[in-house]
């Protein structure tokens, strides 16, 4: 009893294998979205947000933090790498800010004095 496939089955069987292959295009496509969002952002991190998106497949949760990840935004300086001539122009802008920080408070003393002056006249 050997059953004979007609143009319908070979249809199905192409159907269902056009089916499997799209749905595996849009999964892969998914895994890589948050390493190809980090990597357009020039995201410091773009390399292990690529790798924990693409072992996100393992759970939900790991890609959704890699997709997160990705998109935040990202204030890193790396200090180390500052030119020497720009640490000491930041050197010199932290010492102008201390001295201004250490005036104010004298400046507004001397403001409160003169305006209870002004009052009791």
């Amino acid at each position: 009893m050997v059953l004979a496939l007609g143009f319908y089955d070979y249809v199905t069987f192409s159907a269902l294998i056009f089916i499997l292959v799209g749905f595996m295009g849009v999964v892969l496509f998914f895994l890589g979205l948050p390493g190809r969002i980090a990597k357009q952002r020039n995201h410091p991190d773009a390399d292990a947000v690529n790798m924990m998106g693409w072992l996100g497949f393992l759970g939900v949760v790991p890609w959704i933090q890699a997709l997160i990840w990705a998109i935040k935004e990202t204030d890193v300086v790396d200090i180390r790498r500052f030119p020497p001539e720009e640490s000491e122009v930041l050197k010199k802008q932290a010492e102008k800010f201390q001295a201004e920080s250490t005036k104010k408070p004298k400046a507004k003393q001397a403001d409160s004095q003169q305006g209870d002056s002004q009052t009791q006249d």
